[in-house]
Order: structure tokens, then C-alpha cells, then sequence
């Protein structure tokens, strides 16, 4: 799944990927945005993230002979708190990817997945139980899911909870999309894995490796016994998944 569970959303460090974000339903970790152009002002006014009114970006934008030539071409009007929302979730509408090995074999086109990565591929929709919830093209349900990193105690972030307040959502967060994984890191709302493959240990056995997880969802319920060489071949199907302008010539 990909993602994890304190109250206040200063605990939160690891910001979702902005890349394949046109067909989502929500958007933060806790859903509480339901459009790009709800979510588009957020950032700006974050104190953890750009911490400015939004009323003074507009006025920055106001005092740019550019931007306002630029906004007023685009909307024919002088920017504004709604016409600026519009803008970014219009850029942000164009971050899509979609060439990657997995395309291109599914395709049937040159230069998909090697002979590991398809094993891989099978750990992903078997074994693994990664399939449950990334599905779709962009590889997530759009669900919310708690995953057993709340604890009540140095991980409180309560999640989709706090907007909710049903005890069920406690520690709960939006299932993101696994494009570009391999190159977003660090993993989960809060960075706590800096690695694929601490993702891929702890999915394997998070009861171990967080015992003291609260309301983890029951398709973590037990070990995957994943052996080593199904980690690996797991992890370059990850790989896999990662668009061509990402990756290292």
C-alpha cells in the first residue's frame, strides 16, 4: 500500500507525488480535498510547506507585468484566489506518465519487462497481496487504508479519522499510486522507510516489524513469507513502473 499512518499535520514529512494525479478522487494523505483545484491552494498557505496567505500570492501575481499578462490571456482576468487554482491544477493535470517497461509490456512492445520482472509482477498480484489495493492504471483503489504505523505514541498521525471521526478511519490514508514509485522516495505519509526495499520488508511481515500497530487492516494480518528471491524480483517490478524521463541513461 504504500503509504502510512498524531494529531496536527506538522508530524506529516513525505508530500504525495503531484505526477498522475488527473484521475484521483481525493487528495492529501487524508482525502480531504476532493479536486485538484481544492487541493492546489493548500501547499501555499501550509506553514510546512510555502507558510504565505494566499491573498499574498495573488498580490504577487498582481504585481508581475508577466503573470498578470499571462492570467489575463488564459481567463481574461487579473489573477485572483480562484483563477490561480484553476492554473496549478491545470499544470498539474499534465504530469501524467505512462512510458514505462510495464506499458510497454502490457502493449506487447519492445523493451517491456525482463524475464525478473515479470516473476516480480506475479509476487505483485499474488504473494505479495500488493494488488488489493493498487489497482487500476495508476496502480491505487483511491481507498484509505491503515497499515499499522499509528500507534497512539510517537506515530499519531489519526488520518482520515480526523476528518471522519469514525473510529474505523483511525490511522487510515489515501492508497497512492505506485508510478515512478522507485524514484519518490522517501515512502509512506510520513518518510518512515527511506527504501523500496524496507517497504517490502515491512508489508512482509509488519506485525514484527511494528508490533505495537493499531488498527492495521486485516490483509496485513499476517506474514507473506516472501522469500528473499521473491523480495528482489518484487522490487524490480517496482522498477518497472517507472516513466523512460526518470531513469538514468
Amino acid at each position: 500500500m504504500f503509504s502510512t499512518g498524531v494529531h496536527g499535520r506538522k508530524a506529516n514529512r513525505n508530500t504525495p507525488s503531484a505526477m498522475n494525479m488527473a484521475a484521483r478522487e481525493a487528495f492529501f494523505w487524508d482525502g480531504r480535498a476532493t479536486t485538484l483545484e481544492d487541493q492546489a491552494l493548500g501547499p501555499i498557505e501550509n506553514p510546512a510547506e510555502m507558510n504565505l496567505p494566499v491573498a499574498e500570492a495573488v498580490k504577487r501575481l498582481n504585481h508581475s507585468r508577466r503573470y498578470k499578462s499571462l492570467f489575463y490571456s488564459v481567463f481574461k482576468q487579473n489573477p485572483n484566489k480562484h483563477n490561480l487554482a484553476l492554473a496549478i491544477a491545470a499544470f498539474e493535470r499534465t504530469l501524467e506518465t505512462g512510458d514505462t517497461p510495464n506499458d510497454r509490456w502490457l502493449n506487447d512492445e519492445p523493451n517491456g519487462l525482463t524475464a525478473r520482472q515479470i516473476r516480480g509482477r506475479e509476487v505483485f498480484r499474488t504473494k505479495g497481496k500488493c494488488l488489493e489495493c493498487h489497482f487500476s492504471p495508476d496502480f491505487t483503489t483511491d481507498e484509505f487504508r491503515a497499515i499499522g504505523l499509528f500507534n497512539g505514541k510517537d506515530m499519531n498521525d489519526s488520518g482520515r479519522y480526523l476528518l471522519t471521526k469514525d473510529p474505523a478511519d483511525l490511522g487510515k490514508m489515501k492508497v497512492p499510486g505506485l508510478r515512478n514509485v522507485a524514484v519518490t522516495a522517501p515512502y509512506m505519509h510520513n518518510g518512515h522507510f527511506k527504501t523500496l526495499r524496507e517497504v517490502i520488508d515491512y508489508y512482509d511481515n509488519p506485525s514484527l516489524l511494528m508490533p505495537d500497530g493499531l488498527n492495521r487492516d486485516s490483509i496485513l494480518s499476517q506474514s507473506l513469507g516472501l522469500t528473499e528471491t521473491e523480495k528482489q524480483e518484487l522490487e524490480a517490478f517496482l522498477h518497472a513502473l517507472t516513466d523512460d524521463q526518470f531513469v538514468k541513461k
